[in-house]
């Protein structure tokens, strides 16, 4: 199998495996018990923190985990409106979130807020220009993603992290950062950002893991869940620590190859995209500025005629979102991309361990889709 859907969800590393088996089969005692079997759990989750806080550059007393982005941003959405009481009413987001984002916003604009959905250009970029139009003085939430999940375009959140708190000094700044985690260069102490959502499926750790950033300028902040006040009182519930363990290896073991792992994502993206370019037929959607997306389409060949080609090579790519099927792209739609562009668009996704033998082979059926297409023509 040739696997190219990286943004979906990757393979967890060895060192994720070897520290989830340990936590199953070893060091599998409740961290709150206070007898010394518990204790120790205690530890491990702690040595866990500070591995996941080192990868984002954050303090360890300010990460919480998580069952994975998704919760995180609806954490980070729902206890900002819980914070402010209602008192403020208009919101700032994009209109090419994850989900996991615009259907929180849907909610709360059910509710009666007033959400602002800020619009990309044709490459996917929304620009700090378009953020300041957009604040108002009862602005009380930006929430933006640090790199779209279909066309990987990178947003300037540090830019717009300044911006808001010098325009807004109240609001609360909240980026996705699911797809920007290990993919790209940041640091939570210097961001800016309130609140930073992150997971561990997409950096080779397991499903069920991962984590929320909460600033220490958010000297308070809702607890998502109540209960026996595990995670300093803000989400209770017995900590699922085998996938937490796993998560914290795989930061360690992304973080200790970063710089030479998206050095060599890029290029080989870099790569494909300069044969790409030689095919006639072959469509390159948005900006692709991080190392590891790129969305792709065949004018011509529905989605999922493509995807059965690769499929029929033992080649994995998404028809985009692995979160929002069969429906067409509200990132493309939000790009004001044609209809056929769309309809025909499919998500290409490296990580650490794509070969120039994967993208070779990659290549190859892309070609065997064009000919198909020439074959469907002629008949």
């Amino acid at each position: 199998m040739i696997y190219f859907d990286n943004s979906a969800t990757t393979r967890p590393c060895q060192e994720a495996v070897e520290a989830m088996m340990t936590a199953l089969g070893d060091d599998w005692a409740n961290p709150s018990a206070l007898y010394e079997f518990g204790i120790h759990a205690a530890r491990q989750l702690r040595s866990a923190r500070h591995q996941v806080a080192a990868a984002m550059g954050a303090e360890p007393d300010r990460v919480f985990f998580t069952s994975g982005g998704t919760e995180a941003d609806n954490w980070a959405i729902f206890s900002t409106d819980k914070r402010f009481g209602k008192k403020n009413k208009h919101i700032i987001t994009t209109a090419i979130e994850h989900h996991a984002v615009l259907n929180c916003m849907k909610e709360l604009e059910a509710q009666g807020y007033e959400v602002t959905y800020l619009q990309p250009d044709r490459d996917g970029r929304v620009t700090l220009d378009a953020l300041k139009a957009a604040l108002r003085k009862d602005t009380f939430l930006v929430s933006v993603m640090m790199v779209n999940n279909e066309v990987g375009s990178v947003m300037p959140i540090s830019a717009m992290a300044k911006l808001t708190h010098k325009m807004c000094p109240e609001a609360i700044f909240h980026t996705d950062a699911v797809q920007g985690f290990l993919k790209v260069p940041f640091s939570a102490k210097t961001l800016g950002a309130d609140l930073i959502s992150v997971s561990s499926h997409k950096i080779h750790g397991p499903k069920g893991a991962g984590a929320l950033y909460i600033s220490p300028r958010l000297k308070s902040f809702p607890a998502l869940l109540i209960g026996g006040g595990q995670e300093s009182n803000l989400r209770s519930g017995t900590e699922a620590t085998p996938a937490i363990m796993g998560f914290a290896a795989a930061c360690a073991a992304g973080s200790a190859t970063f710089r030479t792992d998206i050095q060599q994502e890029k290029e080989l993206l870099d790569g494909l995209i300069a044969e790409l370019c030689k095919l006639d037929g072959v469509t390159v959607n948005g900006a692709h500025d991080a190392p590891h997306i790129l969305s792709l389409s065949i004018p011509g060949v529905p989605t999922q005629n493509s995807i059965n080609i690769l499929q029929d090579r033992l080649i994995c790519v998404s028809a985009g979102s692995a979160c929002a099927k069969g429906h067409r792209s509200h990132t493309l739609t939000a790009m004001n991309l044609s209809p056929e562009v769309m309809d025909s668009a499919f998500r290409i996704s490296l990580s650490r361990e794509t070969t120039q033998e994967d993208v070779d082979a990659l290549l190859d059926g892309i070609q065997a889709i064009l000919n198909w297409k020439n074959r469907s023509l002629v008949n």
